[in-house]
Order: structure tokens, then sequence, then C-alpha cells
């Protein structure tokens, strides 16, 4: 995975962001450098548009006004995990949109794309987290 005699990896790579709209686009760079660090370009598509579903909700409906939230990428042998993690309340709900629809669909989109998808409620606030396989190593 590293050259031979480099530094190993970072295994995790964690970053909070303002209650502010670039912090959106400022996720998906995060998870594209990291991915990318981590030799793992095939993800970063699909990672970068599972981020900006809870990041945008963390935004307007997680992180209460003048708090962060934080997004964390960890990589095992066998799967890449992204967290987004807020201090407010609620629980996001996955759920169907219909054709009509201008919004809705974001969490489902992830709960697709990922491998595997969950919330975790905390006592303040929530984590939403979805995992991707990694892609075989040549």
């Amino acid at each position: 995975m590293h050259e031979q005699g480099g530094e190993p990896p970072c295994l995790s790579q964690l970053r909070l962001f303002p209650r502010r709209r670039p912090s959106v686009h400022a996720s998906r760079e995060f998870v594209a450098n990291a991915l990318t660090g981590w030799q793992l370009t095939a993800l970063i598509d699909d990672i970068q548009l599972c981020v900006s579903e809870p990041a945008t909700n963390a935004l307007l409906h997680g992180a209460p006004p003048r708090r962060e939230f934080a997004v964390r990428l960890e990589l095992t042998d066998d799967f890449v995990r992204l967290e987004v993690r807020d201090s407010g309340d609620g629980r996001p709900v996955v759920q169907d949109a219909d054709e009509s629809s201008c919004s809705g669909r974001g969490l489902f989109l992830v709960s697709e794309l990922a491998s595997d998808f969950g919330i975790d409620d905390h006592t303040v606030g929530k984590t939403v987290w979805a995992a991707f396989k990694r892609p075989a190593v040549p």
C-alpha cells in the first residue's frame, strides 16, 4: 500500500467544519484528499457524494449555531468508513422520495451506494456513517 521505507498511511483522518455553507464543499475536498493519499481514488466519487448529504444535514439541521460538525474517514483492511457527527437533536430518516420531490433522496442514495450504513445516537448528537468496500489491490 505504501512505498517501501516510506511512512505508512494514516489509518484515520478527522476534520472539524464550521456551520457554514462552504463546509459541505470543504468536506468533499477533505474526502478526496484522504482517499488520494490512501491510493483509493476509485472510491472518491461515491464517498464524495455520500459525505455531501450528512454534511448538509449537519449544516442545516444538526450543528447548532456557532458549533462545528466532524467528518472522519477510517481505513481498515476491507472497508473505508465515513462518519459525520454533529451535536444536534433529531435523527435523520432514510426515505423514498417521490418523483416530483426536489429533495429527500440523500440518505437513500447513501444507503444504496454504501456496503453498510447506519446512524449512531450519542448523549449529545449523532453520527451518520457509511462503510465502503475497498477495491481489490492489483
